[in-house]
């Protein structure tokens, strides 16, 4: 979306120009005709975002619990209503009992902190991977950012090789947003991790960890750094973490073992 600026400068020397933004508009998600959540996103990839949000919330085991998902323009933002099958209902309910809002922390809404910090699955599927793959996906990331390039204003989250060829990434406002649309797009693909890892462009959230537990990835590589919370989900959902991601290094966190 084009918008007008002034460039302002230390010297005076200001200026007219105009900048792409990136698209930011509420998407609400209803499920099973019941509103769900309402989410600040880039409506883009919204079907892949559907799946990857449900299987975040855990409202889905399998692409195939999904039956349908539409999208429907509203006056300010996008509907996305999404039908599971009737198996689900049961979680969608009592989720939606847990939640009375939702915003871009993940936590605003739980009525409790054993949902907030519900038991995570542990990642049994980890396989070596070599530090340049790490260095080789991180190289090419920049260019599977269409969208960044032309706003500098969106997160990256890519499907990595465990050789570090990058296979899919998706883009959004949200790093949340762009990560579960990477695992949707997975999922309805039917791709697995196969001994590969996540890069995202992002700070290392708690939220960010237990998305990738939950999609069974073994590797997570953030640009940025971690929480005290992502170290400690991750270490305790076996996901490796590495953080702090750049052209010359970057920060593993080292799990030590209980004595």
């Amino acid at each position: 979306m084009p918008a007008p600026f002034r460039r302002l400068t230390p010297d005076g020397d200001s200026g007219d120009l105009v900048r792409t933004l990136a698209v930011e508009a509420p998407v609400a998600i209803e499920i099973n005709g019941l509103g769900y959540a309402v989410m600040m996103a880039t409506p883009a990839a919204l079907d892949d975002f559907a799946y990857g949000f449900c299987a975040a919330e855990r409202l889905i085991d399998a692409a195939a619990d999904i039956v349908a998902v539409e999208t429907h323009a509203a006056a300010v933002g996008t509907i996305l209503r999404v039908t599971l099958i009737a198996a689900r209902m049961e979680r969608v309910i009592e989720r939606v009992r847990h939640r009375v809002s939702e915003s871009s922390c993940g936590l605003c809404g739980i009525e409790n902190l054993e949902q907030a910090l519900r038991p995570l699955p542990v990642v049994k599927t980890r396989e070596a991977v070599a530090d340049a793959a790490i260095f080789r996906a991180l190289a090419a990331l920049r260019d599977w950012q269409p969208l960044n390039a032309a706003t500098g204003a969106v997160h990256a989250a890519a499907a990595c090789t465990a050789d570090g060829v990058i296979r899919a990434v998706r883009e959004d406002v949200g790093r949340h947003n762009a990560f579960d649309k990477l695992v949707g797009a997975m999922l309805r693909a039917g791709l697995r991790w196969n001994g590969g890892f996540a890069l995202l462009s992002a700070r290392c959230s708690y939220e960010l960890v237990e998305k990738a537990a939950l999609a069974g990835c073994p590797l997570l590589v953030t640009i940025s750094a971690p929480t005290s919370l992502a170290v400690s989900r991750a270490a305790a959902a076996g996901v490796r973490l590495v953080a702090l991601a750049r052209a010359d290094a970057a920060l593993e966190a080292v799990v030590r073992e209980r004595g």
